[in-house]
């Protein structure tokens, strides 16, 4: 089932999962970030979930650009690496894909390290499409 982590005990319930992909967000650090990322940036998570516990996890936006108008950015996707090759990263997909469009949402967006290729494999296995190339630059000294 999935289910959408609002609380602060859902959020919590995530962090596990997640810190397998962003181990630099500390333990102590993970609840207050997704609280402002969540009042800041309309960040939002939602979890596999079967009998208590989280299999998966998503962090997600709705926003809109110019060239292409309101779009769902997909930030983070993880499955449990112990509960992986079941089919839960699929059904978040199709579920964050229903999601884009209950919030008229017409594209699903995702960055993925170039490193990566097994996920990329996944990710054009489920009907994505490598369409640009995605630069960034530090400032300063790269801390917020």
């Amino acid at each position: 089932m999935i289910v959408a982590m609002e609380t602060d005990d859902e959020i919590l319930a995530t962090r596990d999962v997640m810190r397998q992909f962003r181990p630099h967000v500390t333990p102590e650090e993970y609840l207050p970030t997704v609280r402002r990322m969540m009042c800041t940036d309309s960040f939002r998570l939602a979890a596999v979930v079967e009998a208590g516990v989280v299999h998966a996890v998503a962090g997600y936006r709705c926003i809109e650009m110019l060239y292409c108008g309101r779009i769902l950015v997909i930030d983070d996707l993880v499955t449990d690496a112990r509960s992986r090759s079941r089919g839960h990263g699929k059904t978040l997909i199709a579920w964050l894909a229903a999601e884009a469009q209950r919030h008229g949402c017409t594209q699903l967006h995702l960055d993925s390290r170039v490193h990566r290729e097994q996920a990329h494999r996944f990710y054009i296995r489920e009907g994505f499409a490598i369409t640009c190339f995605h630069f960034a630059m530090v400032v300063g000294d790269g801390r917020a």
